[in-house]
């Protein structure tokens, strides 16, 4: 077997995790199975995470940032605040539809967590998680139109997070693409709606939350 730094195997172990929790489930998805499907023995496993504990935070913390990845890749300053956010949610969803698997995982690692004695925090973390991203985001939004919020950034960062989550697995659940163009545009227009003034300074070209630049 030819050697591997540790964090690019720990990289290896988890999307092999990822592969077999999502085909087989997670509940069903031991360590012996996931050292099989990444190709290596259990010895290499246990090297690299000490518990399945700690391979299901690795898990879900990949997920995430995966999902993080396609937004902030996607969200950047247009010409006004909708198409900015607009775009984020377009490639969040573009995302979900072309791995549907993968969110649905996130789901029953979820649901797994609290059911699991012991992995309660990790249901915790993953939502927490959640609402660090989209702060994040939410913060680079603001600095970089200028804009400031009608609610604090740590309310609207785990509102828009428990909004998506809602919606992500009702698309699971309904599929329906037909209805998600209405509904992005209805999500974009209700947090376009959230900013309540224009921050840039005297003579800079702002962003409004609607309209054309003045």
């Amino acid at each position: 077997m030819a050697r591997m730094p540790s964090a690019e195997r720990r990289r290896q172990l988890t999307e092999a995790a990822i592969r077999a929790m999502a085909r087989d489930g997670v509940p069903r998805t031991t360590t012996r199975s996931i050292a099989a499907e990444a190709g290596v023995s259990l010895s290499v496993f246990h090297y690299c995470f000490d518990s399945k504990q700690a391979l299901v935070e690795s898990v879900i913390t990949t997920l995430t940032a995966q999902s993080v990845s396609v937004v902030r890749e996607a969200i950047r300053p247009r010409a006004t605040l909708e198409e900015t956010v607009r775009a984020g949610f377009a490639a969040y969803w573009d995302h979900v539809r072309a791995h549907p698997d993968a969110h649905m995982l996130t789901y029953e690692l979820t649901q797994y967590a609290l059911r699991q004695p012991g992995f309660e925090h990790l249901a915790r973390r993953q939502y927490e998680l959640y609402g660090e991203a989209y702060a994040e985001l939410i913060g680079e939004l603001c600095r970089g139109m200028g804009l400031r919020l009608g609610v604090p950034v740590p309310v609207l960062a785990r509102y828009l997070a428990a909004m998506t989550d809602g919606l992500t697995l009702n698309y699971l659940v309904l599929g329906d693409e037909a209805a998600w163009s209405d509904i992005l545009d209805t999500v974009t227009a209700h947090v376009a709606g959230l900013v309540t003034a224009d921050l840039r300074q005297p003579g800079t070209s702002p962003v409004r939350p609607s309209g054309e630049r003045t």
